[in-house]
């Protein structure tokens, strides 16, 4: 039966949030998911919550973090856009979790053949998916190595596209918020990211984005 770590939160190190939901994409992928009472868990957060680790993803419905962390309720805050943007709006959630209810790690989640990455790499601009775009583009930009056919139809150059914008959207979370510069040098909090393969539901971690 799944155990909810409701009461052991306030002592959990950043790096021990990463084990939970690197043990929990395995359980996932290997169709292991813990039982869990969702019913027991209704009533056992609904006067308080006390997430262990914020993840900004993306907004497609093929990627849900509780799921594919095999996580439950109130173990999970969730911030969902489209192509995982850190938005200004973004940033104020995590910031929130993290400072507010507890957070220990924050997860910037990215996933193959991700429709924002592609339109970015498509240089679309109709409607307010710009905006989104607009925060993508540094990614495009940033990719060097790939020369030719640099659109959506070159995988490899989306998949690199896709990883290169977990890094960007790390750095406006570090280059925007105080709060999160502040807790991650106190070592109150960790940060990392990582890309969801869609093919495999397996995550990747990014080592180089590493912060604990």
């Amino acid at each position: 039966m799944y155990k909810h770590p409701l009461f052991n939160r306030e002592n959990m190190s950043p790096q021990e949030a990463l084990d939970i939901l690197i043990e929990g994409n395995h359980r996932f992928t290997n169709n292991l998911s813990l039982s869990k009472d969702l019913l027991h868990l209704v009533m056992l957060t609904k006067d308080k919550q006390h997430p262990f680790t914020s993840v900004l993803s993306c907004s497609d419905s093929r990627a849900p973090v509780e799921m594919l962390f095999d996580q439950a309720l109130g173990d999970v805050f969730s911030v969902r856009l489209a192509g995982n943007i850190a938005s200004d709006k973004a940033i104020g959630s995590l910031e929130f979790s993290s400072k507010y209810l507890g957070s220990k790690l924050i997860v910037v989640l990215g996933h193959t053949d991700c429709g924002a990455v592609k339109a970015a790499c498509d240089n679309f601009r109709e409607g307010h998916i710009g905006e989104i775009i607009n925060l993508i583009r540094p990614a495009v930009r940033m990719e060097k190595t790939t020369t030719g056919h640099r659109d959506s139809s070159n995988t490899v150059f989306l998949n690199k596209v896709c990883a290169l914008n977990v890094r960007v959207q790390i750095d406006e979370i570090m280059h925007s918020s105080d709060i999160i510069q502040d807790m991650l040098a106190a070592k109150q909090i960790g940060m990392i990211g990582g890309v969801y393969n869609l093919a495999t539901g397996e995550v990747s971690f990014l080592p180089d984005t590493l912060m604990l």
